[in-house]
């Protein structure tokens, strides 16, 4: 950039003659002009030493006062370059008014003022919009209703009163800053006519009982298109919905008994279906205990069945090949199995054969056999 054109550069321009008339010298000091139209050193030197030569002494040494302050001065206005951008920042470097380019955190350098300037918006911070009302005194739990804004027709063409909160930050600094003139308004012009939409879509029952998650997502989805599409520069974060409701006091107080009704229906469905899942499983668990109880007695039986006919099968081929031996053995057997637990009293065939008839003190004899087993225990 030249600082001798016709607008006498950064400092101005100066005007008047040797003479004290008017003329078009084009150097910031005034003064006269040669046939180059170019500022001689030494008229410059002149014309400050008759300004201000009662703060600098005269002579050669004056002349280098002057340049000292001169360099000076220049080298202040070249470390006024010198910025800082906080962690919360983007630095937005302008040349001559028009986006030159971004910075991040911390120490930068631009050339000087005039020729670039910075920019330092808070791209990490998340602002809010309230839309359909506002906060009373800074309390979110005081409102102002916004009629204006809060009432929406619902797609079975009936009115409800919506409160919204949308949750933004800046993502492009350089687009946030020069593609639009008012982002804030943007934002919450957009957020309106989409969410406006979006009810006109959505029956009422629905706007004022389940539909919230589903409303929520959709608005916020479509705000981030459309913010994307203006090139606002723009993150959604979140959109939420703080209140739903009939417009006038006694719809609402209705809506609010078929809400808690509905809530009822709800709780007693939810313990049925508790009830349902504790006492089925249960109850499944037990019978197929018992299937599996009557399945093992079953295949125990049949085993059984089939052992008692193997056995009898092989007693039959036995008898088959020795009748009389296997005939005897399975007489035998049976009297073993008969016998074995009772007690036994053993006379000698040759002592009936005699004549003597002999005397057999049972009951004496079962008392014995009772205490030798008792005792054998």
């Amino acid at each position: 950039m030249a600082f001798n054109d016709k607008s006498g550069g950064p400092w101005g321009s100066g005007s008047g003659s040797k003479n004290g008339g008017s003329g078009n010298n084009n150097n910031p000091w005034g003064g006269g002009s040669n046939q180059n139209n170019n500022p001689d050193f030494d008229e410059i030197m002149n014309s400050l030493r008759k300004r201000f030569g009662k703060f600098y002494p005269s002579g050669p040494s004056g002349n280098r006062f002057i340049l000292l302050i001169v360099f000076i001065i220049f080298v202040i206005w070249l470390l006024s370059g010198f910025y800082s951008v906080g962690t919360q920042e983007q630095g937005i470097v302008l040349r001559f008014g028009d986006y030159s380019r971004t910075t991040q955190p911390g120490l930068h350098y631009h050339l000087p003022s005039p020729i670039e300037r910075v920019l330092l918006p808070q791209v990490t911070s998340v602002n809010r919009i309230d839309i359909g009302f506002r906060a009373l005194d800074g309390n979110s739990n005081a409102r102002r209703d916004v009629s204006s804004e809060s009432k929406m027709i619902t797609g079975d063409e009936n009115i409800v009163d919506i409160d919204f909160r949308v949750m933004w930050k800046i993502s492009m600094a350089e687009n946030f800053l020069f593609n639009l003139q008012d982002p804030e308004e943007t934002v919450k012009v957009a957020a309106e006519s989409v969410m406006r939409g979006i009810i006109g879509q959505i029956k009422i029952e629905s706007a004022l009982t389940d539909a919230k998650e589903l409303i929520q997502s959709r608005a916020r989805s479509k705000l981030q298109e459309l913010v994307d599409e203006y090139g606002a520069g723009i993150e959604i974060r979140d959109v939420q919905l703080l209140s739903v409701n009939p417009p006038s006091e006694e719809v609402i107080d209705a809506f609010n008994d078929v809400q808690r009704a509905r809530q009822e229906r709800d709780k007693l469905i939810n313990e049925a279906e508790a009830f349902f899942n504790d006492v089925v499983p249960r109850a499944r668990g037990e019978s197929a205990q018992l299937v599996a109880q009557a399945e093992a007695y079953s295949e125990e039986i049949v085993n059984r069945a089939k052992g008692d006919a193997s056995r009898f099968n092989d007693i039959y081929k036995s008898y088959l090949s020795s009748k009389d031996v296997t005939v005897k053995r399975i007489y035998l057997e049976t009297f073993e199995e008969i016998l074995g637990n009772v007690n036994k009293v053993i006379i000698d065939t040759e002592v009936s054969q005699s004549g003597v008839l002999p005397f057999l003190p049972l009951p004496e004899l079962n008392n014995k056999n009772r205490s030798i087993s008792s005792g054998g225990n």
